[in-house]
């Protein structure tokens, strides 16, 4: 029997971070991440990481102060982390978070390391926010 969710990889993950040119710099500069994407309405600049994404989310913008106090002793400082899930069945994944009591936000269309495909929200039993991933949708 195939087990309902099957884990791929980490697909992205979400920093918020307080100064928003220093943390893309340390990516881009030390670690090689480029930017790809950049949604400054909203407060997120994506930068690839090999075949994953690390996404900056300043705690000034939209999204960002979503996650409460800046990061430091007494604030978050990661949003939530994404698995990349495949296949993603949705029906299969959601009756088996239910049959454990997890429940889970709406399925939307969601940009991650392979482009705009479903996700899922859910949270673990300390309050972090994980991300199902499915495959891109055609374009």
């Amino acid at each position: 029997m195939q087990a309902a969710i099957s884990i791929r990889e980490i697909d992205h993950i979400v920093l918020r971070v307080v100064d928003l040119a220093r943390m893309q710099a340390f990516y881009g500069d030390v670690l090689g991440c480029r930017e790809v994407r950049r949604q400054d309405e909203i407060g997120l600049v994506q930068l690839r990481a090999g075949s994953s994404m690390v996404d900056l989310i300043p705690i000034a913008g939209k999204l960002g102060a979503a996650g409460g106090a800046a990061p430091g002793k007494e604030g978050r400082n990661v949003d939530h982390f994404c698995f990349r899930v495949e296949p993603f069945d949705e029906a299969a994944i959601r009756t088996h978070l239910a049959a454990h009591g997890i429940e889970t936000g709406p399925a939307a269309s969601r940009f991650g390391a392979e482009g705009e495909g479903p996700s899922i929200y859910l949270q673990d039993p300390e309050g972090n926010t994980i991300e199902l991933k499915g495959p891109p949708t055609a374009s």
